[in-house]
């Protein structure tokens, strides 16, 4: 496969692998084929390498040393759309529904073939979204950074805004969909699980939570809003 080719599969691959001698060997390989190839040894590595130098394709081992590749998956789906394939030696079936259900789009079992990696890549490639919301996004005078997931005031020396787990995950499914009607049962089984999908009364006292932190008026919000009986919307 040549440059051209390699363009149009995501031509800018993160190898994540905490196995030096496969990352060597995938980065031979890789570029042999027209890939610019990125590796990193970790998941802390992993999320910033992607939020500095943006891939096209993320191929991503599980058993990290710093946190479960999982939590990577979700950290990447919080800003960004681009495919992602597991390649791990793990073989059991919750591990790859997990996988999925967090947001990879393919899931490979160790020893994998060249080959066919490079026809998975290829496939995801093709239905790859052709924009991404990017690593951070404002919400008034604060800047969400996903990669970091941390949200900061707009301002030199900028304070830190805490926000909890939950908090976190119900601002990432709306920031990630600017101007966009989020439908209240969505976000609630995003956010808690699809186990709770019909359950929305928690999901008004979150928001009004994240309006407190975020909005210069909370009773006049003008970034996290509400469509009555339907969901709520980001409006950057």
């Amino acid at each position: 496969m040549g440059e051209e080719s390699a363009s149009r599969a995501g031509g800018r691959v993160l190898f994540v692998d905490d196995e030096p001698q496969l990352l060597r060997a995938m980065r031979i390989t890789l570029r042999a084929r027209g890939y610019e190839v990125r590796t990193a040894v970790d998941g802390g590595h992993a999320l910033a390498e992607a939020a500095a130098h943006p891939p096209g394709i993320v191929l991503l081992d599980l058993g990290l040393p710093d946190m479960d590749g999982i939590e990577v998956i979700r950290g990447l789906r919080g800003w960004t759309g681009v495919p992602i394939i597991v390649l791990s030696g793990r073989t059991s079936g919750p591990e790859k529904i997990a996988s999925l259900d967090a947001g990879a789009d393919d899931y490979i079992t160790k020893p994998f073939s060249v080959e066919e990696l490079l026809a998975r890549m290829r496939a995801v490639a093709r239905r790859a979204p052709a924009a991404e919301t990017g690593p951070s996004a404002d919400v008034g005078d604060y800047r969400v950074d996903f990669a970091a997931k941390a949200v900061t005031a707009r301002t030199e020396g900028g304070a830190a805004v805490h926000l909890t787990p939950t908090e976190w995950r119900l601002l990432e499914a709306l920031v990630r969909n600017p101007g966009k009607l989020v439908g209240s049962r969505a976000l609630v089984s995003e956010v808690w699980g699809p186990a709770y999908a019909t359950d929305t009364s928690s999901l008004r006292l979150y928001i009004n939570r994240l309006r407190r932190k975020l909005e210069p008026d909370p009773t006049r919000p003008r970034h996290l809003t509400t469509e009555p009986g339907m969901g709520y919307r980001y409006q950057p």
